[in-house]
């Protein structure tokens, strides 16, 4: 502290992020740093244990002291009550990928999408030669090679229980593999009339058994396949143009963004809900605050396992709603007019922010886990970094040198990831808005990245037929 008189005190109110006040309005000295205020509010809130805390005002973060950030940084008077936004963040710290642990050769054509299963024990690949691979992470080696499709395989997908990995192929066919042997679930689960373009999975506390998957196709369809029975249990059709994404909603509907400029919400029968327009070009991608959720199912960032279903729905269930938080799920689409929009899907038809500022097309967005930002990947070149609640524009990220093809964010949301044509990875440091580090390495084109759900590992792959696993 200094002298007593010299120090200048200014006015405070805590508040949480759904603006609920925490507290009164507190005089606090000028140079009171972020770790002093954290001890504060641990205080309020009466928490057993201190928790992690950042604070912000006006969406500007405290990183050393209200007067330097705010009142010297921000220009604000000290005379005015500051409001000061506590969120909280998460326990654990990943550590940035910093180096290329292996370098798995095997694939005979590009690597066109990699994913870790839910609990982070396996890792699976899709490739132009038709293939999908299933990787051994403890020894870094090739587990098995799942042969079937006649074509590319375009998407693979995890079911939330981690038992099965499904695949969608140029050939127009969605196959089941056995993660466990690498063998074919049955014969092909045939229907769509032109190739797959997104699988998703019904979530874990919806549906225990994990046995429901949607499929979306370039043939303007939905199908909703039950994987025991091997049967399409229903077709949604409405869509007048080749369906690009299709996602499986907390709340049980099933959202389709395509080419004809709308997104369609259909309810868990099959029927339609509603249709959300406003795009003035093909809808390339959507995402949800809850996807890390959601995609992880009952699994934390511990692995640990489940007991059993009940467990895992119980486990999913209460995850969910812990990321969903008191607001509505909300959804993100990004489009070929450069643009995106975010939703409050159930309670609206209009969105909620169109948020512009790319220069070229919106190849793919996603929400970090805790659902406040929202990163988007551009032809552009860049990464933008936007308010998930508001939708409004805080950073770009610029340092590639070609088109962004894919983002992905470490599990504390901590730090990004992003994939581009210029053959590099780049690690974004958020709390900067910085690169952190760059991960040179392939020789061509990176398609897809994924990072491990415990944050340990980070995989990549692309046009030079290699799948990368980076460690710290």
């Amino acid at each position: 502290m200094s002298e007593p008189g010299a120090a200048t005190n200014i006015l405070a109110q805590f508040q949480n992020a759904d603006g609920e006040k925490t507290g009164p309005p507190l005089s606090l000295p000028a140079d009171i740093s972020a770790e002093q205020l954290c001890i504060l509010i641990n205080k309020f809130l009466e928490n057993e244990e201190n928790q992690p805390y950042s604070f912000y005002v006006d969406n500007k973060e405290i990183v050393r002291s209200v007067e330097k950030d705010i009142i010297e940084g921000e220009k604000r008077s000290a005379e005015e009550t500051l409001v000061i936004v506590y969120q909280p963040q998460a326990f654990f710290k990943v550590r940035a990928v910093t180096r290329c642990s292996s370098s798995l050769t095997g694939h005979t054509e590009a690597v066109l999408s990699v994913s870790f299963s839910p609990d982070g024990s396996q890792l699976a690949s899709g490739s132009g030669d038709t293939t999908v691979r299933i990787w051994d992470l403890a020894t870094e080696t090739p587990r098995f090679t799942c042969k079937g499709h006649k074509n590319w395989v375009l998407s693979i997908a995890w079911s939330p229980n981690s038992q099965t990995l499904a695949s969608g192929g140029m050939d127009n066919q969605v196959r089941l593999w056995d993660p466990q042997t690498g063998d074919a679930i049955g014969a092909p689960l045939n229907g769509h009339k032109k190739w797959i373009t997104s699988l998703a999975w019904e979530p874990l506390h919806i549906n225990p058994k994990g046995n429901r998957l949607a499929s979306s196709s370039k043939d303007g369809t939905v199908r909703v396949w039950d994987t025991t029975l091997r049967r399409c249990i229903f077709t949604l059709a409405g869509h007048t143009a080749a369906v690009t994404c299709v996602k499986w909603g907390g709340d049980g509907r099933i959202y389709s963004s395509s080419q004809d400029k709308t997104i369609k919400i259909w309810n868990a029968d099959g029927s339609l809900y509603k249709t959300l327009t406003g795009h003035a070009h093909w809808v390339n991608t959507l995402a949800f605050s809850t996807d890390y959720a959601l995609r992880t199912g009952a699994y934390d960032h511990t692995s640990e396992q489940p007991k059993n279903e009940e467990d895992a729905q119980k486990k999913a269930l209460k995850r969910y709603n812990e990321a969903k938080g008191k607001g509505p799920e909300r959804l993100i689409s990004g489009s070929d007019d450069f643009t995106m929009f975010l939703w409050d899907p159930l309670n609206s038809n209009k969105p909620v922010a169109r948020m512009t500022g790319h220069q070229k097309v919106v190849n793919h967005v996603s929400f970090s886990p805790d659902g406040r930002l929202v990163a988007s990947a551009s032809f552009d070149n860049s990464v933008k970094l936007w308010d998930g609640l508001t939708g409004k524009f805080i950073a770009s990220l610029r340092g590639h040198v070609a088109a962004v093809y894919q983002v992905c964010w470490s599990s504390d949301s901590r730090m990004l990831l992003s994939a581009s044509k210029d053959s590099t990875l780049k690690v974004w440091d958020l709390r900067t808005k910085k690169l952190k580090i760059e991960l040179p390495g392939h020789a061509d084109e990176v398609f897809t990245v994924d990072w491990s759900p415990g944050g340990d590992r980070v995989a990549s792959g692309g046009k030079d037929r290699v799948l990368k696993l980076w460690k710290h």
